[in-house]
């Protein structure tokens, strides 16, 4: 059993290497709060937005990943917004917890065809560290021997434009090299780098309500994966601008199309200043499966200062 833990440990530490400097995305960006994707997203709304969200993968799993953050994004001015992340992640013996500043500018391209392009520029700070398990007389890895610890500053740029229903972002974060140096055997990577295309159509399918599909691709420097999400959200509004949505998302790896990492439904509601969003995603990868009840994410977020600003670039239902 003792040997099992240990080669589970030197997996955790051996992935961390390659672990790039950020909360990861899970489905956190489909309830309702795209700034967890992009800078470009920031203040895109005409109100002062703060989202709580909590993420457990691989419910069953001793030590699997966890996170915790808080996003909030403000329009200030008319075309120009301001945002801050907080977040708190786990994975085994990998720990990190950081925070972003935000700033995002968005023009008018076109006012009557409501054509908007949006820039976005955060700054990130991250503390990394790796715990050492007690491993009784097992000797460690060798390049691992004591509990390690770093900090970094990045940065993130991302580009966001919108035509009417339609919306596409391209960011890259972490555009700067670093080297963690954990060991002396200079193992880790300096690229740490990630860049994200997000995209997606509104339709107005009348009676007051919308369908959106989407799709969200990640592209990781330092390995060369990637994977992609397609999403289907539907929306349904009353007479004073609130709505439930009910949706689902499949994410598999771009080389594995047809064998999805995992798959499930999304559920949440906006009533007044108070928002909730629920996702389960099913486990499908077999090493996995037998051994955990899915990933769960839960969403909570509360909107203050409506109308804030008069720029008609910022974000509204389709049916208005």
């Amino acid at each position: 059993m003792k040997k099992i833990l240990i080669s589970i440990f030197l997996l955790t530490v051996t992935a961390s290497y390659s672990q790039e400097l950020n909360v990861p995305v899970a489905t956190q960006y489909l309830a309702d709060n795209p700034y967890v994707i992009s800078p470009s997203y920031a203040g895109i709304g005409d109100n002062f937005r703060i989202n709580l969200n909590g993420y457990q993968q691989w419910v069953g799993v001793e030590d699997a990943p966890r996170s915790q953050a808080l996003y909030a994004d403000f329009r200030v001015l008319d075309q120009s917004g301001v945002g801050l992340t907080l977040y708190n992640d786990s994975n085994g013996n990998t720990k990190q917890a950081g925070g972003k500043l935000t700033f995002a500018h968005h023009i008018i391209l076109d006012y009557y065809s409501k054509q908007y392009l949006s820039f976005g520029l955060s700054y990130i700070y991250n503390s990394f560290r790796i715990d050492l398990p007690d491993l009784g007389n097992v000797p460690p890895d060798a390049g691992i021997t004591d509990n390690r610890s770093t900090t970094n500053n990045n940065f993130e740029v991302g580009l966001l434009y919108r035509n009417k229903s339609f919306y596409v972002s391209a960011t890259a974060t972490n555009i700067l090299q670093k080297n963690i140096d954990f060991t002396t055997t200079k193992l880790e990577p300096n690229l740490l780098a990630n860049y994200q295309l997000y995209s997606g159509y509104v339709f107005d399918i009348g009676n007051r309500a919308e369908l959106e599909p989407s799709a969200y691709y990640q592209l990781f420097q330092s390995d060369g994966r990637s994977n992609t999400d397609l999403n289907l959200k539907y929306r349904k509004f009353n007479r004073y601008e609130d709505y439930y949505w009910v949706g689902a998302t499949y994410r598999f790896l771009n080389d594995q199309i047809g064998q999805p990492l995992g798959v499930g439904p999304m559920v949440g509601f906006t009533k007044g200043y108070f928002s909730m969003g629920y996702s389960y995603q099913i486990t499908l990868d077999n090493n996995l499966a037998a051994h955990n009840s899915g990933t769960h994410s839960l969403t909570i977020g509360f909107r203050f200062l409506q109308g804030v600003s008069n720029c008609p670039c910022t974000q509204s239902p389709v049916h208005d």
